[in-house]
Formats: C-alpha cells, structure tokens, sequence
C-alpha cells in the first residue's frame, strides 16, 4: 500500500535522487520538480499531502513560492516544509512566517530522514522546525 503524495522542489539532481530514493522505499508516492515554475505546473495534477522544498530555488525561491500556496485555497494545507544549508540568524523566523511548517537542514541525515518527514504528516513536529542533523 503507497503512503501519501509527496512533492520534491530542489534545482540540485543528487539531492532529488536522494531524498526520492529515501522515500520510495518508504512507499510514499513521490513526484519532483527542479523549479519553483515546475513546482507550479506539477500541482495542477499532482496533489501532495506535503511538500520538501530548496530555499534557494532559481527564480521563485523556496519561501515565496510557500508563500504563494498558502495563499490558495486549494494549495494551502500542503504541509511544507524548507530544506535547508542556510543557516543565518534568522533563517527559521523567515521560513515560518512564510507559512512553512518546518525546516530541515542540509545535508539531510539519511537515517532520520524518513521518520522526520512521517512525524510532520502525523502532525508530530507541526510548526515547530527541525533540524535533520539530530
């Protein structure tokens, strides 16, 4: 049985595969975009339950393409969370108030990974960030 629809928005191909990777074998189903734009143009068919998203994506970065999805009513609880190598004073009040649920940072730990992303779709780490890195 597939678990829930993911979303994978990152410019970098090693970090689409492995985040993919790690979560096929989990069984989510999962789809990618390597932009903001493409990102956009996915979710006109695609409905993900929860979004990993690069902060610094080209064009349309990370926080306001966010931004721009919790503004729609069909978009807006998408859980979505930033995955992140910045990090700046700062950087978690931003990816907040963008309407995120949550960050993780880069480079991702593999062995976390997965738990991380199913306690944000039980709810579990909601609005509270988290570092992939404990």
């Amino acid at each position: 049985m597939l678990k829930e629809p993911i979303l994978i928005v990152d410019d970098n191909p090693l970090n689409l595969k492995l985040e993919r990777l790690l979560l096929e074998v989990e069984g989510y189903q999962v789809q990618i975009a390597k932009s903001a734009e493409d990102a956009l143009k996915t979710l006109e068919s695609f409905h993900p339950r929860l979004i990993l998203m690069d902060y610094g994506l080209p064009g349309m970065d990370g926080l306001e393409l966010a931004r721009k999805l919790k503004a729609e009513i069909q978009t807006r609880d998408i859980i979505i969370l930033i995955v992140t190598s910045y990090d700046q004073r700062g950087d978690e009040e931003r990816v907040m108030a963008a309407g995120c649920d949550g960050y993780i940072h880069k480079p991702i730990d593999t062995k976390s990974f997965p738990q991380v992303v199913a306690d944000f779709l039980r709810g579990g780490k909601q609005g509270t960030g988290h570092s992939g890195n404990n």
